[in-house]
Protein backbone atom coordinates (compact mmCIF):
# COMPACT_ATOMS: atom_id res chain seq x y z
CA UNK A 1 0.00 0.00 0.00
CA UNK A 2 1.19 3.52 -0.72
CA UNK A 3 1.78 5.98 2.39
CA UNK A 4 -1.41 7.70 1.24
CA UNK A 5 -3.51 4.99 0.99
CA UNK A 6 -2.16 4.20 4.39
CA UNK A 7 -2.87 7.51 6.01
CA UNK A 8 -6.69 7.74 4.20
CA UNK A 9 -6.65 4.02 5.88
CA UNK A 10 -5.87 5.29 9.27
CA UNK A 11 -7.33 8.57 9.24
CA UNK A 12 -8.95 9.88 12.62
CA UNK A 13 -7.34 7.12 14.33
CA UNK A 14 -4.11 8.82 15.54
CA UNK A 15 -6.11 11.02 18.26
CA UNK A 16 -6.83 7.60 19.70
CA UNK A 17 -3.45 7.46 20.73
CA UNK A 18 -3.31 10.78 22.65
CA UNK A 19 -3.90 8.88 25.94
CA UNK A 20 -2.71 5.96 25.56
CA UNK A 21 0.39 5.47 22.97
CA UNK A 22 0.93 1.51 23.75
CA UNK A 23 1.79 -1.16 21.56
CA UNK A 24 -1.58 -2.57 22.83
CA UNK A 25 -3.58 0.31 21.62
CA UNK A 26 -1.43 0.35 18.61
CA UNK A 27 -2.45 -3.41 17.53
CA UNK A 28 -6.16 -2.57 18.32
CA UNK A 29 -6.57 0.04 15.90
CA UNK A 30 -4.61 -2.01 13.41
CA UNK A 31 -6.95 -5.12 13.79
CA UNK A 32 -9.81 -2.85 13.76
CA UNK A 33 -8.85 -1.33 9.83
CA UNK A 34 -8.03 -5.26 9.18
CA UNK A 35 -11.76 -6.06 10.60
CA UNK A 36 -12.57 -3.17 8.49
CA UNK A 37 -11.75 -3.83 5.58
CA UNK A 38 -8.89 -1.19 5.04
CA UNK A 39 -5.65 -3.21 4.90
CA UNK A 40 -6.13 -6.36 3.11
CA UNK A 41 -4.58 -10.07 3.24
CA UNK A 42 -0.93 -9.91 1.30
CA UNK A 43 -0.72 -5.60 2.32
CA UNK A 44 3.05 -4.73 3.78
CA UNK A 45 2.24 -2.68 6.67
CA UNK A 46 4.35 -0.16 6.46
CA UNK A 47 6.58 0.73 9.24
CA UNK A 48 7.55 4.35 8.06
CA UNK A 49 3.96 5.18 6.42
CA UNK A 50 1.95 3.90 9.74
CA UNK A 51 4.26 5.34 12.63
CA UNK A 52 3.76 8.75 10.66
CA UNK A 53 -0.06 8.64 10.39
CA UNK A 54 -0.51 7.34 14.03
CA UNK A 55 2.99 9.40 15.55
CA UNK A 56 4.21 6.78 17.45
CA UNK A 57 7.61 5.13 17.21
CA UNK A 58 9.07 2.22 15.36
CA UNK A 59 9.48 0.74 18.43
CA UNK A 60 5.97 0.90 19.66
CA UNK A 61 4.97 -0.15 15.94
CA UNK A 62 7.26 -3.64 16.14
CA UNK A 63 5.88 -4.74 19.42
CA UNK A 64 2.03 -3.69 18.01
CA UNK A 65 3.32 -6.15 14.92
CA UNK A 66 4.81 -8.65 17.22
CA UNK A 67 0.89 -8.86 19.18
CA UNK A 68 -0.59 -9.20 15.59
CA UNK A 69 1.35 -12.32 14.55
CA UNK A 70 0.87 -13.84 18.13
CA UNK A 71 -3.19 -13.23 16.80
CA UNK A 72 -1.90 -14.35 13.08
CA UNK A 73 -3.01 -11.56 11.83
CA UNK A 74 0.08 -10.71 10.28
CA UNK A 75 3.07 -12.07 9.20
CA UNK A 76 7.06 -11.27 9.17
CA UNK A 77 9.10 -12.03 5.90
CA UNK A 78 12.90 -11.86 6.74
CA UNK A 79 13.75 -8.75 4.46
CA UNK A 80 10.47 -8.20 2.95
CA UNK A 81 8.40 -6.85 6.15
CA UNK A 82 5.39 -6.95 7.99
CA UNK A 83 2.43 -8.00 5.84
CA UNK A 84 -1.53 -9.07 6.61
CA UNK A 85 -1.37 -12.81 6.52
CA UNK A 86 -3.46 -14.83 3.71
CA UNK A 87 -5.75 -17.34 5.30
CA UNK A 88 -5.87 -21.33 3.72
CA UNK A 89 -9.16 -23.22 3.58
CA UNK A 90 -7.29 -25.03 6.91
CA UNK A 91 -7.82 -21.91 8.77
CA UNK A 92 -11.65 -21.00 7.26
CA UNK A 93 -12.81 -24.44 8.65
CA UNK A 94 -11.02 -23.81 12.04
CA UNK A 95 -12.11 -20.50 12.48
CA UNK A 96 -15.96 -21.61 11.17
CA UNK A 97 -15.64 -24.31 13.95
CA UNK A 98 -14.23 -21.50 17.00
CA UNK A 99 -17.42 -19.27 15.39
CA UNK A 100 -19.76 -22.08 16.24
CA UNK A 101 -18.71 -22.69 19.74
CA UNK A 102 -18.22 -19.31 20.38
CA UNK A 103 -21.23 -17.07 19.19
CA UNK A 104 -23.96 -20.23 20.05
CA UNK A 105 -22.24 -20.31 23.29
CA UNK A 106 -22.76 -16.98 23.72
CA UNK A 107 -26.76 -17.31 22.87
CA UNK A 108 -26.98 -20.18 25.49
CA UNK A 109 -25.04 -17.97 28.15
CA UNK A 110 -27.60 -14.74 27.38
CA UNK A 111 -30.44 -17.26 28.13
CA UNK A 112 -29.20 -18.38 30.91
CA UNK A 113 -28.63 -14.18 32.27
CA UNK A 114 -31.45 -12.94 30.84
CA UNK A 115 -32.67 -9.22 30.66
CA UNK A 116 -30.45 -9.18 27.46
CA UNK A 117 -29.62 -6.07 25.37
CA UNK A 118 -30.05 -6.71 21.32
CA UNK A 119 -29.54 -3.14 20.52
CA UNK A 120 -26.07 -3.91 19.14
CA UNK A 121 -27.12 -6.59 16.86
CA UNK A 122 -30.04 -4.04 15.62
CA UNK A 123 -27.69 -1.09 14.73
CA UNK A 124 -25.36 -3.37 12.76
CA UNK A 125 -28.39 -5.08 11.03
CA UNK A 126 -29.38 -1.19 10.75
CA UNK A 127 -26.10 -0.57 9.15
CA UNK A 128 -26.16 -3.43 6.83
CA UNK A 129 -29.40 -2.43 5.19
CA UNK A 130 -28.33 0.89 5.00
CA UNK A 131 -25.18 0.14 3.20
CA UNK A 132 -26.88 -2.88 1.16
CA UNK A 133 -28.90 0.44 -0.03
CA UNK A 134 -26.01 1.98 -1.43
CA UNK A 135 -25.07 -1.18 -2.34
CA UNK A 136 -21.92 -0.69 -0.52
CA UNK A 137 -20.73 -4.45 -0.08
CA UNK A 138 -17.80 -3.76 1.48
CA UNK A 139 -19.74 -1.97 4.20
CA UNK A 140 -22.26 -4.62 4.20
CA UNK A 141 -19.40 -7.15 5.43
CA UNK A 142 -18.21 -4.82 8.35
CA UNK A 143 -22.05 -4.37 9.39
CA UNK A 144 -22.07 -8.43 9.39
CA UNK A 145 -18.52 -8.27 11.18
CA UNK A 146 -19.97 -6.09 13.74
CA UNK A 147 -23.24 -8.49 14.09
CA UNK A 148 -21.77 -11.56 15.09
CA UNK A 149 -19.32 -9.48 17.70
CA UNK A 150 -22.55 -8.61 19.25
CA UNK A 151 -23.87 -11.97 19.76
CA UNK A 152 -20.83 -12.48 21.41
CA UNK A 153 -20.97 -9.63 23.75
CA UNK A 154 -24.67 -11.35 24.73
CA UNK A 155 -21.95 -13.44 27.13
CA UNK A 156 -21.21 -10.54 29.20
CA UNK A 157 -17.91 -12.07 29.38
CA UNK A 158 -14.63 -9.89 28.27
CA UNK A 159 -12.85 -13.36 27.41
CA UNK A 160 -15.56 -14.26 25.40
CA UNK A 161 -15.88 -10.59 23.71
CA UNK A 162 -12.05 -10.80 22.88
CA UNK A 163 -11.59 -13.74 21.41
CA UNK A 164 -14.52 -13.04 19.08
CA UNK A 165 -12.68 -9.46 18.04
CA UNK A 166 -9.48 -11.66 17.10
CA UNK A 167 -11.59 -14.74 15.39
CA UNK A 168 -13.96 -12.22 13.63
CA UNK A 169 -10.31 -10.20 12.25
CA UNK A 170 -8.90 -13.30 10.74
CA UNK A 171 -12.49 -14.02 9.06
CA UNK A 172 -12.21 -10.82 7.33
CA UNK A 173 -9.02 -11.74 5.91
CA UNK A 174 -11.32 -14.21 4.12
CA UNK A 175 -13.99 -11.92 3.07
CA UNK A 176 -11.82 -10.31 0.39
CA UNK A 177 -12.76 -13.53 -1.96
CA UNK A 178 -16.60 -12.47 -1.55
CA UNK A 179 -16.25 -8.43 -1.62
CA UNK A 180 -17.98 -6.21 -3.57
CA UNK A 181 -21.00 -9.01 -4.46
CA UNK A 182 -24.02 -8.64 -3.33
CA UNK A 183 -24.73 -12.24 -4.28
CA UNK A 184 -22.60 -13.15 -1.38
CA UNK A 185 -23.90 -10.59 1.20
CA UNK A 186 -27.76 -9.24 0.94
CA UNK A 187 -29.24 -12.89 1.50
CA UNK A 188 -27.49 -13.22 4.93
CA UNK A 189 -28.78 -9.63 5.65
CA UNK A 190 -32.53 -11.50 6.20
CA UNK A 191 -31.03 -13.95 8.11
CA UNK A 192 -29.44 -11.55 10.56
CA UNK A 193 -33.40 -10.26 10.69
CA UNK A 194 -34.43 -13.71 11.97
CA UNK A 195 -31.88 -14.51 14.21
CA UNK A 196 -32.66 -10.92 15.69
CA UNK A 197 -36.34 -11.42 15.80
CA UNK A 198 -36.48 -14.78 17.43
CA UNK A 199 -33.75 -13.74 19.81
CA UNK A 200 -36.64 -10.26 20.63
CA UNK A 201 -39.32 -13.11 21.38
CA UNK A 202 -36.75 -14.98 23.74
CA UNK A 203 -36.80 -17.68 21.52
CA UNK A 204 -32.62 -18.48 22.34
CA UNK A 205 -33.44 -22.02 21.02
CA UNK A 206 -34.23 -21.53 17.51
CA UNK A 207 -31.61 -18.74 17.38
CA UNK A 208 -29.23 -20.69 17.96
CA UNK A 209 -30.07 -23.21 15.38
CA UNK A 210 -30.47 -20.33 12.51
CA UNK A 211 -27.04 -19.23 13.88
CA UNK A 212 -25.70 -22.65 13.14
CA UNK A 213 -26.87 -23.37 10.16
CA UNK A 214 -26.02 -19.62 9.09
CA UNK A 215 -22.33 -20.54 10.19
CA UNK A 216 -21.92 -23.40 7.79
CA UNK A 217 -23.83 -22.16 5.29
CA UNK A 218 -21.06 -19.14 5.17
CA UNK A 219 -18.45 -21.27 5.26
CA UNK A 220 -19.37 -23.60 2.78
CA UNK A 221 -19.51 -20.45 0.40
CA UNK A 222 -16.50 -18.99 1.20
CA UNK A 223 -14.52 -21.87 0.56
CA UNK A 224 -16.58 -22.68 -2.64
CA UNK A 225 -15.96 -18.83 -3.52
CA UNK A 226 -11.96 -19.00 -2.87
CA UNK A 227 -12.35 -22.50 -4.89
CA UNK A 228 -12.98 -20.81 -7.99
CA UNK A 229 -10.55 -18.06 -7.02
Amino acid sequence: MSTVEVSTALRGAKELLERCGTAERVAAILRERITEGAFLPGARLSEPAISTALGVSRNTLRESFQLLAHERLAVHELNRGVFVRELTAADMRDLYAIRRVVECGALRRAEELGDVDLGGLARALDDGRASASQEDWQAVGTASIHFHQAIADLARSERVSTTMRQVLAETRLFFVVAEGTRAFFEPYLDRHERILSKLERGRFDTAEQALDKYLRDAEKQLLKTARKG
